[in-house]
């Protein structure tokens, strides 16, 4: 699995080195993996669209104010979960939230678990992937170098085939709405679908890209 120190540094730089890693949940059920294909950084200090922002510390963020390499999840729309990866050092409130996975292993419980057997959408979004993972807020703060849960290296992904647009759904974080901080592997199916208003926006990702 990843060390503490690759969790160690600047959001924007975590989350495209995420792509390509394989994301593990050993449950009581089974075991699940797949391929981290879409990410988005979210940066406490100056990120309108954190839940952090400005350094705002919570009983739900508060893991994020420790050192990178815990997870961070937290329910939506009353249903669904969304897992991020924490990142940089203590006090430094980032996020790495993981968008979507190419399912690797453990298939037939990913759907039984979502009730699909459609593999393409089995994981192409944050609620389907806590899903079909079997991710909760049961699993909020493990540490994701020593837990059942955790990332490991798995596929070389260079930075030709690494794409960025602005993050979904976050109209609420004003001019930060449009920062290039989605992540995603170019022409890879599992992808989630990209909303029309932010395809003209999409980008190739340079390595020193930086806000």
């Amino acid at each position: 699995m990843l060390t503490r120190d690759f969790y160690q540094t600047d959001a924007t730089q975590v989350a495209p080195q995420l792509l390509g890693k394989r994301l593990v949940h050993q449950s009581p059920e089974g075991l699940t993996a797949g391929i981290i294909v879409e990410v988005e950084a979210y940066i406490g200090s100056r990120d309108k669209g954190a839940h952090s922002y400005p350094y705002k510390r919570t009983d739900r963020t508060q893991i994020q104010f420790g050192p990178g390499g815990y997870a961070y999840v937290y329910g939506i729309y009353g249903m669904h979960y969304c897992f991020n990866v924490v990142v940089n050092v203590a006090q430094e409130p980032e996020v790495v939230l993981i968008r979507a996975l190419e399912p690797l292993e453990g298939i037939p419980l990913m759907e039984q678990r979502r009730h699909t057997v459609n593999r393409v959408a089995l994981c192409n979004g944050p609620g389907k992937l806590c899903a079909a993972m079997g991710i909760t807020k049961a699993q909020y703060g493990l540490d994701l170098c020593g837990s059942s849960l955790y990332i490991e290296p798995c596929r070389q992904i260079e930075s030709d085939q690494i794409l960025v647009s602005p993050r979904i759904n976050i109209d609420y974080a004003q001019e930060c709405r449009d920062y290039l901080w989605r992540y995603f592997i170019g022409n890879n199916p599992f992808v989630s679908p990209t909303p029309k208003r932010y395809r003209s926006q999409i980008a190739p990702y340079a390595w020193d890209r930086l806000l």
